[in-house]
């Protein structure tokens, strides 16, 4: 039900407003420890400095681990179906070296990079498995997803 629920239009309206904030919230008052949003899907707090200012810019995202040890994520740029590649993304492609994420409460520096090809279409289709509804947000947009894998520094 959550899965249906988070593919419609009304979610793609709603939820980049609410879920966030409330993340960021319980985030911060639990140093760390709880994201709301991972009792979903597994959650992290990216922080990377913004493409055009430089100032550290903090968001939290669904991510999809990879592997068996902790130290790989792949990000799904889906920005909740709407139309435009979420800001993070443009971070991620502008300073890669220079992202840290929030892991289970630890700051893990990592590096970035963004997934083309044959990576791409072969973590694509690992991400519609993990969480389905990626598949009704790409069908809603005339962008290409942007997926990214960070791997510890």
């Amino acid at each position: 039900m959550v899965q249906r629920v988070s593919a419609t239009r009304a979610f793609a309206r709603i939820a980049p407003h609410v879920v966030p904030v409330l993340d960021r919230a319980v985030h911060r008052l639990t140093r760390g420890k709880v994201l709301l949003s991972a009792r979903m899907l597994p959650g992290l707090v990216l922080t990377v400095p913004g493409a055009r200012t430089g100032r550290p810019r903090t968001t939290p995202l669904a991510c999809m681990p990879e592997g068996k040890v902790e130290g790989a994520w792949i990000l799904v740029g889906s920005n909740f179906g709407r139309t435009g590649h979420p800001a993070w993304t443009a971070n991620l492609l502008a300073r890669p070296d220079e992202a840290v994420v929030n892991w289970r409460g630890r700051d893990i520096p990592v590096r970035a990079t963004l997934l083309e090809g044959e990576e791409r279409a072969r973590v694509w289709e690992a991400a519609l498995v993990f969480w389905p509804p990626y598949a009704a947000y790409q069908r809603r947009l005339e962008r290409e997803i942007r997926l990214f894998r960070l791997e510890r520094r």
